[in-house]
Order: C-alpha cells, then structure tokens, then sequence
C-alpha cells in the first residue's frame, strides 16, 4: 500500500467550494492554514506583495490521488494568474498517535 500527500495552495475565496468537493468525495481528513506568498503574480508596486492564500494538505492513498486532485483543480479554477498549484508527493509511513499504530489502508 502507498500513501501520497496532497498540498494545494489555492486562492482563499475558492477555499469552500474546493471543501465541498472533497467532501462529495468522501475524503476523510483534510487541514488547512492561513498563508501567504507570492508567485507567479507579484504586485512589486506594493509595499507588501505577499498574497493570501489557503493551504490544504491531504494524507490519502495513492487510488484516490487523480480524483482528489481533480476535485481540487476544478473548485479553484478560474483560469486566471494566481489560481494556486497541486503537488503531490510520496510518504514512506503514517502513524496516528493515539494508538502509536501505523494507519492501514482502509483508514484513508
């Protein structure tokens, strides 16, 4: 069994309708935080360019990877400079604390 996390920083207006989506799909955890940063779009004009934006992070396994990413792309596009991007990378194992056990597949 291979884990993967899901990172989307995305625009913090489409932040509920990316929600929704990955609730549709029945994801059973997310996080998100509060950031800021600048890429691709920068006002340089002003004095403070970093923009706020929402992070998620989704621990998941790898089958339900596409159609995470997927739901998330569609809910934040707008097809405009500063939609946000998606990475998704490998994780080796996954503990949850409270048991001190490493998660098991049907769990994600």
């Amino acid at each position: 069994m291979e884990f993967r996390k899901v990172v989307a920083i995305i625009r913090g207006s489409a932040l509920e309708q990316v929600e929704d989506g990955l609730k549709q799909l029945g994801v059973k955890g997310i996080t998100v935080s509060q950031v800021k940063g600048y890429g691709e779009y920068a006002n340089f004009y002003k004095a403070d360019r970093l923009v706020s934006n929402a992070r998620i992070e989704i621990f998941t396994v790898s089958e339900k990877v596409d159609a995470i990413v997927n739901a998330i792309m569609e809910a934040a596009h707008a097809g405009v400079t500063g939609d946000g991007l998606v990475a998704v990378l490998p994780v080796e194992k996954l503990y949850r604390i409270r048991t001190k056990a490493e998660y098991g597949y049907h769990e994600l």
